[in-house]
């Protein structure tokens, strides 16, 4: 499958917040960063991210824009409260191997009411 594929199948999953469906996406050893977070590493741990993630609050992911280089995949999104991001997506054999998110995480957690951590 090609990356677009791939990521077309990942907004799927992601949006019936299926932590199960998106962690088969990923290889055994994959990495996901989304950048305000520490990198999360190995396929196990992105499902228990992708479960603990859902259960915090309702996400909705809406595609804007999806690219396609090579290996890689970009997907440009938004949320129905207006957030906004981007994530890079490197593809082989199928699975992903490394995932890197950009969003704004203060907004992410005043639009959903969440906690904001104190420095």
């Amino acid at each position: 499958m090609r990356p677009k594929e791939i990521i077309q199948k990942w907004v799927e999953a992601f949006n019936k917040a299926d932590s199960d469906e998106l962690a088969e996406m990923y290889s055994e050893d994959a990495v996901n960063h989304q950048v305000p977070e520490e990198p999360v590493e190995g396929k196990e741990n992105i499902r228990k991210m992708f479960q603990e993630e859902f259960a915090r609050a309702e996400m909705v992911c809406i595609v804007e824009n999806i690219f396609e280089d090579g290996e890689w995949g970009i997907l440009e999104w938004k949320d129905p409260l207006g957030l906004r991001g981007c994530g890079f997506f490197h593809v082989v054999e199928d699975k992903i191997i490394f995932q890197r998110g950009y969003w704004d995480k203060l907004s992410f957690l005043r639009q959903h009411g969440l906690p904001i951590p104190e420095e």
